[in-house]
């Protein structure tokens, strides 16, 4: 057997990595676009939405009305966006072109992960907890497109998931968030 052909063999046949799934929303901490930390456990006592976004996307105007819902439920209510470019190609920006791209478009002022995907093998840990019903204790899902919303309640249980076209200022939106 050659080096090649054992290196190949090697990789092929390797135990998958697995990092390990938080049991509860507070436990994970992310990287901003910024490089930042943002810390989960920060939020404890505030609703947090999660939304993946895209900027070249047909529901990228929806980061003004998220802007605005985080503005006019400061201090009860986060809102963390996901860049990924998981839905043709339409997050094609690095970090810093991102961060530009929000800020100078749409005045986004709410916290912002770096630039992750949102499905497939290269799921970033804090979607598998969104999307698997044993570690969300709410329900399995699927992200079927950019602007999927997941609303956690004040102790951080999910406890809705809205589709990506629902408008951030919808009157179902807004109900849960004041529940």
């Amino acid at each position: 057997m050659t080096l090649a052909t054992f290196l190949l063999f090697s990789f092929l046949f390797a135990p998958a990595t697995k990092t390990k799934i938080p049991d509860s929303i507070y436990e994970f901490k992310i990287t901003s676009l910024e490089g930042t930390e943002i810390n989960f456990a920060e939020f404890k006592g505030k609703k947090i939405l999660i939304v993946n976004t895209a900027s070249k996307c047909g529901f990228t105007p929806q980061y003004k009305d998220l802007e605005k819902l985080y503005q006019q439920y400061k201090g009860k209510l986060v809102i963390v966006g996901f860049p990924a470019n998981n839905f043709l190609f339409q997050e094609p920006g690095d970090n810093e072109h991102i961060a530009s791209f929000c800020e100078r478009n749409y005045g986004v002022s709410f916290p912002m992960s770096e630039k992750v995907s949102v499905k497939g093998k290269n799921k970033t840990s804090i979607y598998s907890w969104l999307t698997q019903k044993k570690y969300n204790g709410f329900r399995d899902s699927k992200v079927k497109w950019n602007f999927q919303k997941y609303l956690i309640d004040e102790n951080g249980k999910l406890i809705a998931i809205f589709n990506p076209g629902l408008n951030p200022l919808s009157p179902e939106i807004i109900k849960a968030i004041e529940e």
